[in-house]
């Protein structure tokens, strides 16, 4: 069995993002896969802002995501680039913290203007960390993201599935190579 590791960067308690997250993380689990999540709004303010791997929380998410197959990030788009929040934490991973992994983007926003956030922003520091898989990512409006009792509804999420899909057997693929 393969094991996904879930990071939402963003820093709202109320948050489409996270609840986008759980809700990836949930059709990831109905494949089969072992799933983590990892709210980063959750670990202790000051070491992250402080750098400090060392601090046990902090030690225990770079270690989950040294131990995942695959990696979902999701964030929240601000001034056209993901959460400050998510770049306190992938600032303090190991250079090539991600080589190895299948690592699906998924980030929202509240305007089409950006959706390039994803490929300008957010990829290149994926890549920069040695992902070996980056599978396209997913710009996601706020507006298709409802938010209700049971979860989360998403309008026109039929390519939004397709896409986690993939990922899915990607990571599978992947694992079954390192065998």
């Amino acid at each position: 069995m393969s094991s996904i590791l879930v990071l939402s960067g963003s820093p709202s308690a109320t948050s489409r993002t996270a609840a986008l997250s759980d809700h990836l993380a949930d059709r990831l689990r109905a494949h089969g896969h072992a799933v983590g999540a990892v709210r980063v709004r959750d670990l202790p303010a000051e070491p992250l802002a402080h750098a400090d791997a060392a601090h046990p929380a902090i030690a225990r998410v770079v270690d989950a995501i040294a131990a995942a197959d695959g990696l979902v990030v999701a964030s929240p788009v601000y001034k056209a680039a993901y959460s400050g929040l998510l770049k306190l934490l992938l600032d303090l991973l190991p250079q090539f913290a991600l080589a190895g992994k299948v690592v699906l983007p998924v980030v929202t926003g509240g305007t089409t203007a950006h959706v390039l956030a994803i490929d300008y922003a957010l990829r290149p520091v994926l890549s920069s960390l040695g992902a070996s898989h980056i599978v396209p990512g997913w710009f996601v409006l706020d507006q298709h993201i409802e938010l209700t009792p049971d979860g989360v509804r998403l309008e026109s999420a039929t390519e939004l599935y397709r896409l986690v899909d993939g990922f899915s057997t990607a990571v599978g693929r992947t694992l079954v190579r390192a065998s």
